[in-house]
């Protein structure tokens, strides 16, 4: 028994199709699942966040800054990285996904400077630090902005 045998017991899950006030025999007939009266049994019902006619809290509580549409979220990725790949080899952000040191590039992906280098490696990557380049380039590597 491992994580990937798990499953839910029998008959436990159930359909999203489900049809609602089709008759007693059907086990949800009647009220449909919507209980006695009130107003949330009634067709009208408010909206989700509605406080009855209070000032909701998503109007009562202080709107701060804002979120800037051209913004771009850049992966950042040590040399110690990099330590993995073998000597004289090309890293485009394509091997960096297919070692599984990048997950998800977003909107790009940039060398940064932390750790030691041993290999001579050619980097094509979105963006370097002053720092990683300097230490790219000290070893006979090339970096390549893409």
């Amino acid at each position: 028994m491992d994580l990937s045998n798990l499953q839910p017991a029998a008959g436990s899950k159930q359909s999203d199709n489900f049809r609602r006030g089709r008759g007693h025999g059907s086990g949800n007939g009647k009220t449909a699942g919507k209980g006695h009266k009130g107003q949330k049994a009634r067709s009208g019902a408010p909206r989700p966040g509605f406080e009855g006619g209070q000032m909701p809290l998503y109007r009562r509580l202080p709107k701060r800054g804002f979120t800037n549409r051209n913004s771009l979220e850049i992966v950042g990725i040590n040399l110690k990285a990099l330590e993995s790949f073998e000597d004289g080899s090309v890293i485009t952000i394509d091997s960096l996904i297919e070692s599984g040191i990048v997950k998800n590039p977003k909107d790009g992906v940039k060398i940064l400077g932390n750790g030691e280098l041993t290999k001579k490696l050619t980097v094509k990557a979105n963006a370097f630090s002053a720092k990683a380049q300097e230490k790219i380039e000290a070893l006979g590597g090339t970096c390549e902005v893409i």
